[in-house]
């Protein structure tokens, strides 16, 4: 797959992209790739950018070439609670509904890749490889899901913030798995003790004693590098 990006029958814009590997755009020729890119443009947003409101009607989809994206579901009163977190290369968007249902918001500075949906849709009808990868996306995002209703539901407050660092890092680094880590918290405390169901007390005090036990380092509030990665699997009950 490497060398592809070398090929002069991919888009330029393709070329150099590392999220299209791992993304839905892994799924098609440089023929479906012309005809997309063709419709493509990006865009670069800083943090707290809100992108998508529910009930709002959607034209394009997107894929995420960096950065954080936070999903979130309102109820009535105004009350929010933040459902998911994505990442490159993930899928941003629904190809095959006009409105959105959930609060979509930047959690950190985010370049996105967006196409119009409808082209998407016709793309996707046409084409049994996009449609496997379409397939096994929302089968990943689904048993994400249910790993995290397990964190939520069963785990203590320290195993929840534990679990969400390792989270954190496995998708700002998912080619360091065994190594020591250093990234930046893209979520304010109060986002955090919203994702996690805790108070945002409880979440400054988790990462204070991680800090204290030397599983973790703590650089101006935000910036974190794992110093002991078995010890924050342990704290995590991994």
């Amino acid at each position: 797959m490497r060398l592809e990006i070398d090929n002069s029958d991919i888009p330029v814009l393709c070329r150099a992209c590392e999220a299209r590997h791992g993304g839905i755009c892994g799924a098609l020729d440089p023929a479906e790739l012309l005809r997309l890119g063709k419709m493509t443009s990006r865009q670069r947003y800083p943090a707290r950018t809100i992108l998508l409101t529910p009930g709002e009607h959607t034209e394009y989809c997107s894929n995420i070439l960096n950065g954080v994206v936070k999903v979130s579901k309102l109820l009535p009163d105004g009350r929010q609670q933040v459902v998911e977190l994505q990442f490159a290369p993930d899928f941003l968007g629904h190809p095959f509904a006009a409105e959105s249902n959930v609060f979509i918001e930047t959690a950190s500075a985010v370049e996105l890749c967006s196409f119009p949906r409808h082209m998407l849709k016709s793309m996707t009808a046409e084409s049994a490889a996009l449609q496997n990868r379409l397939h096994r996306q929302v089968l990943r995002q689904l048993d994400q899901a249910r790993d995290w209703m397990m964190t939520l539901g069963q785990k203590t407050a320290a195993e929840k913030v534990a679990s969400f660092l390792i989270m954190l890092a496995g998708h700002l680094h998912p080619s360091e798995a065994d190594r020591s880590k250093s990234f930046d918290l893209t979520l304010s405390r109060m986002d955090i003790a919203d994702f996690l169901g805790l108070t945002t007390e409880t979440v400054s005090r988790q990462l204070t004693a991680l800090r204290k036990a030397g599983v973790i380092h703590i650089d101006k509030a935000r910036h974190v590098s794992i110093i002991n990665p078995q010890g924050l699997r342990a704290a995590a009950a991994q």
